[in-house]
């Protein structure tokens, strides 16, 4: 596992997109495994910068995405479709009918059973990933097992205290998701994490403790032997991580 020590988020929005850049260039018609959330947001929009401004091509890209609200339609303004749409695919030369994010309305079980087969024939190049204070990804939440395809996930309190800010009230956060599991995540040619905010329980688990723990699933990241790990200055600092 590689750690990259950011200055500040620009920096490490910059460092991160330098490592998806490297692999589009290299491979135009490759994958990509995307993430929503803030933490790769402003990748997101370094990426939509150079494919402006730089010639940075991804007509020939594929995309999958790691999870979904259940109960919210493409459309919602708080659905995972909508976030990919507004911070990257509006802004780059992708073809949207190469991107899939998982539907999370009507037929949860058929849209389980799309999204397994989206990912079993999937040649994932690189997977974005964010973490949760809790350690989750994706939205593969803390437990004794976790899944290894794309499954329903009851989110804890403490994910729904976390994403209760983009919402209206507690009350209006969904309390299901659709997601890869842990099998799909680990099986992308490399993970990229980018670790920022307020995320110093996980990233003291990842980065300071040798221990594969269920109940941590960021731990996971240490079994890959393709992973890199975007942190800035200022949290490594907190954890005391010397790098």
């Amino acid at each position: 596992m590689k750690v990259i020590i950011a200055k500040d988020y620009e920096d490490g929005a910059r460092k991160a997109a330098d490592i998806i850049e490297k692999i589009v260039r290299e491979k135009p018609d490759c994958t990509l495994g995307l993430a929503t959330g803030s933490s790769p947001v402003g990748m997101y929009q370094e990426l939509a910068r150079r494919c402006r401004e730089e010639g940075l091509d991804f007509s020939r890209v594929h995309s999958v995405n790691l999870d979904e609200y259940v109960g919210l339609d493409g459309t919602h303004d708080q659905s995972y479709r909508y976030f990919m749409d507004t911070n990257l695919f509006n802004h780059i030369n992708i073809d949207k009918k190469n991107t899939y994010v998982a539907k999370g309305t009507g037929d949860i079980q058929k849209n389980l059973k799309e999204f397994n087969e989206i990912l079993d024939h999937a040649d994932v190049d690189i997977q974005v990933l964010g973490v949760g204070p809790d350690g989750h990804l994706g939205f593969n939440e803390p437990g004794d097992t976790l899944w290894d395809g794309a499954h329903e996930e009851t989110l804890d309190d403490s994910t729904i205290e976390a994403n209760k800010r983009f919402f209206a009230s507690k009350e209006d956060v969904p309390t299901h998701a659709v997601t890869m599991g842990m099998g799909n995540i680990m099986r992308a040619k490399r993970l990229l994490m980018i670790i920022s905010g307020n995320k110093q329980e996980a990233a003291r688990r990842l980065l300071m403790e040798d221990r594969i723990d269920p109940r941590c699933p960021c731990t996971f990241m240490r079994m890959h032997r393709e992973a890199y790990v975007v942190i800035e200055r200022k949290l490594a600092d907190e954890i005391g991580y010397k790098g």
